[in-house]
């Protein structure tokens, strides 16, 4: 479940995916540098009902949240700073 209160990260990812392994080492050091954005990890393969519901055809697929609110989207493989950059931290 994706929570509807402050900001969320939301990474849309499948174990078997090499880019999402990319995605989910920078992810880390985000959270170890960004106090402010809760990040919230959706396995597709697990929760095809939510993936679904956010029409995400590829992954990795990051979606930004204010206050249960889309704000950004990004599909693929991400630097830290472009996650600073969605999440406009």
């Amino acid at each position: 479940m994706i929570p509807t209160k402050g900001r969320v990260l939301v990474d849309f990812f499948a174990t078997w995916c090499g880019p999402c392994k990319m995605v989910a080492k920078t992810l880390e050091k985000y959270e170890e540098e960004i106090d402010n954005v809760k990040v919230v990890k959706i396995n597709v393969d697990e929760d095809p009902d939510t993936a679904s519901e956010y029409n995400i055809r590829s992954i990795p697929t990051l979606i930004y949240f204010e206050d249960g609110k889309i704000i950004e989207r990004q599909t693929g493989n991400v630097t830290l700073a472009q996650l600073k950059e969605l999440t406009k931290v």
